[in-house]
């Protein structure tokens, strides 16, 4: 595989970057090796600049549940910017966007507008902070929130612990502020609130945990949530920056019929676009500024062009047999994929698939479940290195990271997935075989 351009531009990132990228997992430096520049992508397809095509299951980290490029969302923000970008006013296509979302979603009655996850999520827990008139805020090792202050933060030793800062620039002040809990851990959580609720403004939950690894929860535990935040007058935030309108519409909200207070969103609702949303009810949502005493704000909240794009795309969603035709395609690849091995190679490898509607993760390990952060074995990341090299030659394109799920898209065909099954087989036969030698030395 020829990546002398990739090469060239991104020694030449590094003298305008830190890392010479703009988000840190670009960098390769889970994997090794030169990062791949994109030039373009379409359907389920990227080209880097070197000319290579890979199937893309990374999807611009899950956004685009349509594919690249697509026709429809193209279409409608090309029609859009005929009258401009950014007004830093109201338009329809606010209404428009907002009006279709709440109207297939019961779990929210009003919405909030922004530029990203990781602004939603901010405002979220400043939300909950305003309205509950405390504090604290509980969060799980392993789901990961943005790049907010009070959500860099990881836990100290044993299962509940006040968190420690995980970045540089992050006051240990802020990071107090916030109780960090294992995973799956009834006895934790009930100890937290039993001992701190007078101080606890919310628990915030990624409903199906999809940034590190798939930790897929039992409902009964995110039940548990449910009922000790309405015990103790604590707000339950969902962040379903990933899993709204992937998992279905509505979200995993709808998938475990859990009523989160409040609820985040992703570039999702924008076809990929920089947005993101916060909601909750009538009654929460009506302490954010101009209406209530919580103040947020954004010039590019509601652009028009995300909101054009967003529409779009949701209106796919929408279509009859959408989500039961992803779920059907990811169980085909994963399916294949095993079919394609020997029962051999999968038992000495270890590899488990783990999949919930069209998000995918595969791990190297002997649970047949992973629910928590700690039990994903981190020496495994070195087979998933060789893997991912192995596949990026053969031109399957994944996150660059074992830790990363991967997406499945309205624009991976069943012929193509089959391709990229057979791939990930061969790929993984060989990395059995290196295995073998390797032990044999």
């Amino acid at each position: 595989m020829n990546i002398a351009t990739s090469e060239k531009l991104y020694q030449k990132s590094l003298h305008c970057f830190p890392g010479g990228v703009n988000s840190p997992v670009r960098a390769f430096r889970s994997v090794g090796g030169t990062p791949i520049f994109i030039e373009k992508g379409d359907g389920c397809t990227l080209w880097d600049v070197d000319g290579n095509a890979y199937i893309d299951f990374c999807c611009s980290w899950g956004p685009l549940i349509l594919g690249h490029n697509n026709s429809v969302i193209r279409d409608s923000i090309t029609k859009t910017i005929q009258n401009g970008l950014s007004f830093g006013a109201p338009t329809q296509l606010e209404n428009e966007l907002a009006e279709l979302i709440i109207s297939n979603n019961r779990f929210v009655e009003k919405i909030r507008f922004v530029s990203s996850g990781t602004e939603a999520v901010m405002s979220a827990i400043r939300l909950a902070r305003g309205f509950t008139q405390k504090n604290k805020i509980i969060k799980f090792d392993g789901c990961y929130h943005g790049h907010s202050d009070s959500l860099l933060v990881k836990a100290g030793s044993g299962l509940a612990t006040f968190g420690t800062s995980s970045s540089a620039g992050v006051p240990e002040t802020f990071a107090n502020e916030t109780i960090v809990v294992s995973l799956n851990h009834r006895e934790a959580i009930e100890h937290v609130f039993k001992h701190h609720h007078h101080e606890i403004a919310a628990v915030i939950i990624e409903p199906i945990p999809a940034n590190n690894g798939l930790l897929l929860q039992d409902e009964s535990y995110l039940t548990l949530l449910r009922e000790l935040c309405t015990d103790y007058n604590a707000l339950l935030i969902f962040d379903e920056v990933i899993s709204g309108f992937r998992i279905g519409f509505e979200g995993a909200s709808a998938y475990y019929n859990i009523q989160p207070d409040i609820v985040t969103y992703g570039k999702i609702i924008g076809g990929g676009m920089p947005v993101g949303a916060y909601g909750g009810s009538r009654e929460i949502m009506s302490f954010i500024s101009p209406d209530g005493p919580v103040y947020q704000a954004g010039t590019l909240s509601g652009n028009p062009v995300s909101m054009s794009a967003g529409i779009a795309q949701l209106k796919e969603c929408l279509k009859p047999g959408f989500y039961t035709d992803l779920e059907r395609k990811t169980n085909l690849f994963i399916t294949a994929i095993k079919d394609n091995l020997q029962n051999v190679e999968l038992e000495t490898l270890n590899l488990k698939f783990f999949s919930i509607g069209s998000i995918f993760w595969f791990a190297f390990t002997e649970l047949n479940s992973i629910k928590r952060a700690d039990e994903i074995d981190a020496n495994s990341m070195k087979i998933f290195n060789k893997m991912y090299h192995k596949l990026l030659k053969r031109g399957v394109y994944l996150g660059p990271s074992g830790y990363e799920v991967g997406f499945i898209s309205a624009a991976h065909d069943d012929a193509t997935l089959l391709k990229a099954a057979s791939i990930f087989a061969n790929c993984l036969s060989e990395v059995f075989t290196e295995s073998k030698m390797e032990k044999a030395l």
